[in-house]
């Protein structure tokens, strides 16, 4: 827009000058026809539309200011930064896209707010990418382990006028600042990066740790790294049969890398990216390629590894029959045991309900026993008073005729009272057996003497 501008005061200008220097020569030339009395105007229109001062003057002045005016305003292209030096000296920047005032001849340099670094190879396309890094960046793990690394980087220029005049000054140009800077100490990053990683690690997950890491020393510095190397041993139990001495052992060296920390914060080495305020805003690892020698040696292990898990899966296979053998054992001694134990317990309880019913019988005996003894006291208590009753009878006069028959009837009645007594067919007697023997005796004694010798006291 300004530069149509621009070319329309030019156009004006021009046009102004050419016709006020034809109209100024062709009056020249009516007047000195007039001189001579043959005036005849050459151009009678373009003397009458020129002729009036004041129009050839507006268009001077139109043409000049349209010339001027696009001194005074510039377009900001978006993605750009712009770097002012104005004819007395002061320096500025614009960072906003659209048109800004600035002082008329001042010198004006455009820089790109985004360069891209970017890592090619023969065939890719380069449009747009204002950093070539071609083939790839070499790097070495901790490990010793070559590779070839693929990166894309997005570098933004700093966003504030002081850092960014800076920048400008020191660089001059923006491929300065690209081929000079950026590429080497992309290239510088990357390769620190590497140093702190195992390619084994690498290969075993630590991609995103490494692209991290990149991402981190390329925003806030490098990283001041301390190497350590570990010797590992382990042993692996071959023995099947007990847990003796059967033993694999291997040794394997590792590799760490520690930080170096001051009272705890990461010690950090500035580069230039860090220290002109450059902005990295996208870090892409695209790939990473191993040498083929450790592409071999990874193959062989992946083999190994194979091998290895085969033969301790056969040895697990071989504990786990042992175990089951074992476990199947253990468990017919335990049915067994518990068929045993089974018969023992059904024996006890027999013997236990025996000695329960032996119990019950020898409770029942004592019980008939008592009562037995009970009906004999009663009896022999009923005897004791008819005797004395005949007695006191035959005292009162009976004839001794009656008195025998008496005394005889009462021997037949005794002699019928105990035939009727029954007494228990199982006697089982207690601790002391003294007692129940002297009373029977007395009883019997008592009633064999009366029978024998029925005499009336």
């Amino acid at each position: 827009m300004m530069f149509l501008i621009g070319t329309l005061g030019f156009a004006l200008l021009t046009v102004s000058l050419v016709m006020m220097f034809l109209h100024s020569k062709l009056r020249t030339e009516d007047s000195e026809k007039d001189r001579y009395g043959d005036y005849t105007p050459a151009h009678p229109h373009i003397l009458t539309v020129w002729k009036n001062r004041k129009l050839r003057l507006t268009t001077f002045f139109a043409g000049l200011v349209l010339f001027i005016l696009p001194h005074f305003f510039m377009y900001a292209r978006p993605g750009h930064q712009y770097y002012l030096v104005s004819p007395t000296g002061n320096k500025g920047a614009i960072f906003n896209s659209g048109y800004h005032m600035i002082t008329p001849f001042t010198r004006i340099q455009e820089w790109e707010k985004f360069n891209d670094i970017k890592v090619v190879i023969d065939g890719e396309d380069t449009d747009g990418i204002e950093g070539i890094i071609e083939g790839g960046i070499p790097i070495r793990f901790i490990d010793q382990v070559k590779a070839t690394a693929k990166v894309s980087v997005r570098m933004q220029l700093p966003s504030d006028e002081p850092s960014f005049i800076a920048l400008a000054e020191e660089f001059r140009h923006p491929s300065n600042l690209v081929r000079n800077t950026l590429v080497p100490t992309v290239k510088e990053q990357v390769i620190n990066t590497g140093y702190m990683f195992a390619a084994q690690d690498y290969i075993s997950g630590a991609a995103s740790d490494f692209r991290q890491t990149l991402d981190d020393q390329l925003k806030n510095g490098g990283f001041s790294v301390e190497k350590k190397e570990y010797i590992d041993t382990s042993y692996v139990n071959t023995d099947i049969q007990t847990d003796g001495d059967r033993k694999i052992r291997e040794i394997t060296t590792r590799y760490e890398v520690e930080i170096r920390k001051k009272n705890g914060v990461p010690i950090r080495i500035e580069h230039d990216i860090t220290k002109n305020n450059v902005i990295v805003s996208q870090v892409i690892v695209d790939q990473i390629v191993l040498e083929d020698a450790f592409q071999k040696r990874l193959e062989k292990q992946r083999d190994i590894a194979s091998q290895k898990r085969i033969e301790m899966e056969a040895v697990e296979a071989a504990k786990i029959a042992q175990q089951k053998i074992i476990a199947e054992g253990e468990r017919d001694k335990a049915a067994e045991r518990v068929s045993k134990e089974r018969e023992q317990i059904k024996k006890l309880i027999a013997i236990e309900t025996q000695v329960k019913e032996e119990e019950s019988k020898r409770e029942l005996a004592e019980i008939a026993l008592k009562t037995a003894r009970l009906q004999a006291e009663a009896k022999k208590v009923t005897a004791d008073a008819d005797a004395y009753k005949n007695n006191k009878l035959v005292q009162a006069g009976l004839t001794p005729q009656e008195k025998a028959n008496i005394e005889k009837e009462i021997a037949i009645g005794v002699a019928a009272e105990l035939a009727k007594l029954q007494l228990p067919e199982i006697y089982m007697s207690g601790g002391n057996d003294s007692d129940n023997g002297l009373l029977e005796s007395l009883i019997g004694a008592d009633m064999a003497r009366n029978m024998m010798n029925p005499k009336v006291k």
